[in-house]
């Protein structure tokens, strides 16, 4: 058994694989290292995988190899099974990574965008024969409304809500529609540019704020796919296993 850990600044994504298939998952606001250790001891767990946002922390992979047969933290220098072809590697975020890894994991030979929907909004190609060339990164949802109010006198923080018209009859209609239908028509927008290259492009949504925007996205060749970075640091973990041997 394999385990995946996506830890970001107030929760962990947890992934347990069975080879390519993902078995079970769960989120963790709160957690130590001594119960991770146990849930991947009674879970049959060998191998294990984790991308942090938080700084880097050997003492935590040197931990996790104690107590198991393999266990990895993905860097900028983490071998890939796919090539990295971004100019400023050591910059890229390792969420970026993993999720391209996703879509290579679980769409072989497609040419994939991935929009990855979470504090800020990630465009990210991989390309059919295995290059990743990079991608564009703009505000989030909440990042948008959030501005708006945080750097004006009057305007109100208002909810993460599409508005039912697109003509705002309220301030908060009105800063609704420019901060999500914005956020909406700017997806729709980057996937028409990267269709004019890859007119056959799948555009794979995932991140926490993808099921809000999705029933309003009007693309041609689109999914949701809430555990594609969980599979991406799965693929890489397999990648390694491999080499290895």
């Amino acid at each position: 058994m394999n385990l995946s850990l996506d830890i970001g600044n107030t929760r962990t994504k947890i992934g347990l694989f069975q080879e390519n298939i993902l078995v079970e998952q769960a989120i963790w606001t709160h957690w130590t290292l001594d119960e991770l250790i146990s849930y991947g001891k009674d879970t049959g767990v060998d191998a294990v995988v984790f991308a942090s946002v938080a700084e880097h922390d050997p003492a935590q992979l040197q931990n996790l190899r104690r107590h198991f047969t393999r266990a990895y933290e993905l860097t900028h220098l983490t071998p890939l099974p796919f090539r990295n072809a971004y100019g400023t590697p050591e910059t890229l975020g390792k969420d970026r990574l993993a999720a391209v890894a996703g879509a290579h994991a679980l769409f072989p030979g497609q040419h994939c965008l991935v929009v990855d929907c979470g504090t800020c909004i990630k465009y990210d190609l991989m390309l059919a024969d295995g290059v990743y060339p990079g991608g564009n990164i703009a505000p989030g949802l909440q990042m948008r409304v959030r501005a708006m109010h945080d750097y004006t006198a009057r305007l109100p923080m208002v909810p993460l809500e599409m508005p039912s018209d697109t003509v705002g009859n309220s301030t908060q209609t009105a800063l609704q529609n420019g901060a999500l239908r914005g956020a909406e028509l700017e997806v729709e927008g980057f996937v028409k540019l990267f269709e004019k290259q890859w007119p056959d492009v799948l555009v794979i949504l995932t991140g926490g704020d993808a099921p809000l925007l999705l029933p309003h996205l009007d693309l041609r060749r689109k999914l949701h796919e809430p555990a594609l970075v969980l599979h991406g640091l799965n693929h890489i973990l397999q990648h390694l296993t491999r080499a290895a041997q």
